[in-house]
């Protein structure tokens, strides 16, 4: 019997993990990366909830743990560095999750451990996908013509290809928030605590240890205006400008980011879509359902649906079976993560000094010995009681 076909379009987590089990199933599986070569660096993410068990099917949990990012709790603090309150971090899925490590790293451990066969083409995009009855013939930018039963689409949450496939399906939630994130030197001040600062203005600083003897830093601000369409000198300066008086470790942030070759800026959007697949066309990772840092658990819910994905596209018989299959047992894992009330941001992001001291006052009582465990359960994110469904793996 003649192998399928796949390609993906994005190679980091939701692209890889699909491209990992696509190829145990017996498909034959190409890669496509915008990027020139891997792409490395990013923020720290975790596996949490079913994640883990897929992680461990895939035999690379001691692996994801050798890149433990060495943080070791969480914790908010005052403007002189001084602890407020502290979150709580026991169980594998506490606020600083047992499996806690960079997004470069856990992309790198999935791709050196993909089974043999898999393609990946750095360089290319895809500039034209025609569907036919019996698949789907894509065209690259540089002009490569690929033939496949199956196009995934992994390219994140500003995906181009999925904007041009599925054009008026693609709904936005704008959470009203700026986030930008670097890597900056490490100094004597720093711990293995994650530590998150809030202040007036809806801004925030949040720094945390990796294991690479630097510190990814991050600046979060309330605010409406989407710096995405800034460059990057622009963006930086409009964050040095609104957080001039934001105290604490700001002014060490903004300039560590003026020489970090990896600062990402970002406007906090969900992805909100009726359906995730048409034809033999499917999204998978955040191309399909951004959760956001705000709701978490996006590279746990990344690296199952590449799992849920083949798994079902196994037990089918038609690939567009299979599809519908994947989306019915990964919607309400997505949807539990998606739902955040309307209330949340004031809460999170306070403006004023009042709002301040309420926020203050809401971090200690729910950091509190009798509130803790109701907290902790926040955390547990990408979670399902459902068992993953069954996967036939092929001997390839």
């Amino acid at each position: 019997m003649t192998s399928r076909h796949a390609v993906v379009s994005g190679a980091s987590i939701a692209g890889l993990s699909a491209a990992f089990w696509l190829r145990r199933t017996g498909w034959e599986v190409t890669v496509l990366e915008r990027a020139e070569a891997f792409r490395d660096g990013g923020q720290n993410v975790d596996v949490r909830g079913t994640a883990r068990e897929v992680l461990a099917r895939m035999g690379l949990t001691e692996a994801v743990k050798e890149q433990n990012t060495t943080e070791t709790g969480t914790v908010f603090v005052g403007s002189s560095g001084e602890v407020l309150a502290e979150l709580p971090s026991a169980g594998p899925d506490g606020a600083t999750a047992e499996l806690e490590v960079l997004r470069g790293d856990f992309a790198l451990t999935i791709l050196r451990h993909l089974p043999a066969g898999v393609e990946i083409l750095y360089g290319e995009t895809i500039s034209e996908v025609d569907e036919g009855t019996g698949g789907v013939a894509v065209t690259t930018a540089s002009g490569k013509e690929l033939r496949a039963e199956l196009l995934v689409i992994a390219e994140g949450v500003r995906s181009t290809t999925r904007d041009r496939l599925f054009r008026d399906l693609v709904g936005r939630r704008d959470l009203g928030i700026a986030m930008v994130f670097g890597t900056i030197p490490r100094t004597a001040s720093d711990d293995s605590r994650w530590r998150w600062y809030t202040t007036t203005g809806g801004r925030q600083i949040h720094l945390r240890p990796d294991n690479h003897g630097t510190t990814r830093a991050m600046l979060a601000q309330a605010r409406t205006e989407d710096l995405t369409r800034l460059d990057r000198a622009d963006a930086l300066r409009h964050f040095r400008d609104h957080f001039a008086d934001a105290g604490w470790e700001a002014r060490r942030v903004l300039d560590g980011f003026d020489g970090s070759d990896d600062v990402y800026v970002d406007q906090l959007t969900q992805i909100r879509m009726p359906s995730w697949h048409r034809g033999r066309v499917c999204l998978a990772g955040d191309a399909a359902w951004c959760v956001t840092p705000m709701g978490g658990g996006g590279a746990s819910l990344a690296l199952v649906s590449g799992y849920v994905l083949a798994a079902c596209l196994s037990g089918a018989g038609r690939i567009e079976d299979g599809l519908a299959a994947y989306e019915e047992w990964m919607r309400p894992l997505v949807d539990d993560v998606q739902t955040l009330p309307r209330w949340i941001m004031p809460i999170a992001y306070p403006r004023t000094r009042f709002g301040l001291r309420l926020r203050r006052l809401a971090d200690k009582v729910i950091t509190s010995r009798p509130l803790a465990p109701l907290t902790a359960k926040m955390t547990q994110v990408a979670s399902s009681e459902r068992a993953l469904p069954p996967i036939a793996v092929a001997h390839t």
